[in-house]
């Protein structure tokens, strides 16, 4: 699934409608708060962003995606009628994997899309194709949560702070810490966000939520229980 976020309809039609020609899946975007719903409810494998979008800008959506550790490895390709040097050092500075300046040929982005797949379809290869502690076994290029054998359905974020405990299995953090890692640096809410996805969490994941451990006083982290410890 590809996500195009651009506000000119023309463009947004023609390459949506040439992408799901081409064999690739395309959901398109006009306004960025439409983009962000739908990244709560799925997470596509590619980004085509354009920079400059009512609501907010294409460089702030980019640092946002790069800032929480669920989409930091998305890959994202800046669409843009900008086309100085400096515009183009700033997006890829900013996280893009490619950009690609208005007007561009269809096949020309239709290239570049393939082969950023393809090269992120290496680097997945590389990677661990499960993590596991305790009854908790998470899918990352899959975004599948099994808990016992029986799949989750979690919310990104739920998701997100899950997959950074287990990550991370036996370190401890900080609500503001995971605040930052999870919600982002800008998030102008409270900690207690932490404490009431936590909560949602254990409960979803049944057993398999006993991995999820409160260090009073300090926060939470993610380890085996005495139970699978005594059976290693």
């Amino acid at each position: 699934m590809i996500y195009l976020l651009e506000d000119d309809s023309g463009i947004r039609n023609f390459v949506t409608y040439a992408l799901n020609n081409s064999g690739l899946e395309t959901e398109d975007f006009e306004f960025p708060s439409a983009f962000w719903k739908a990244m709560e409810e799925k997470l596509p494998d590619l980004i085509l962003l354009d920079i400059m979008l009512p609501e907010e800008d294409g460089l702030s959506i980019l640092r946002k995606i790069r800032s929480v550790s669920v989409t930091e490895r998305l890959p994202v390709i800046m669409l843009t009628a900008k086309s100085t040097e400096y515009d183009k050092v700033e997006g890829l500075d900013s996280g893009a994997d490619d950009y690609v300046s208005k007007p561009f040929g269809i096949m020309e982005l239709l290239s570049r899309i393939r082969a950023l797949l393809r090269r992120t379809a290496e680097n997945n290869n590389t990677e661990k194709i499960s993590l596991s502690v305790g009854k908790i076994c998470i899918y990352p290029s899959k975004h599948e949560v099994l808990s016992d054998g029986v799949k989750i359905n979690l919310t990104l974020k739920e998701y997100e702070l899950l997959l950074w405990l287990v990550r991370n299995k036996g370190e401890v953090y900080s609500r503001d810490t995971l605040l930052q890692k999870i919600w982002g640096y800008d998030f102008s809410g409270e900690s207690r966000t932490v404490d009431v996805h936590i909560r949602t969490l254990r409960s979803k994941l049944g057993d398999g939520g006993d991995i999820i451990k409160t260090i009073r006083g300090v926060g939470y982290k993610a380890e085996d229980t005495e139970i699978d410890k005594k059976n290693i």
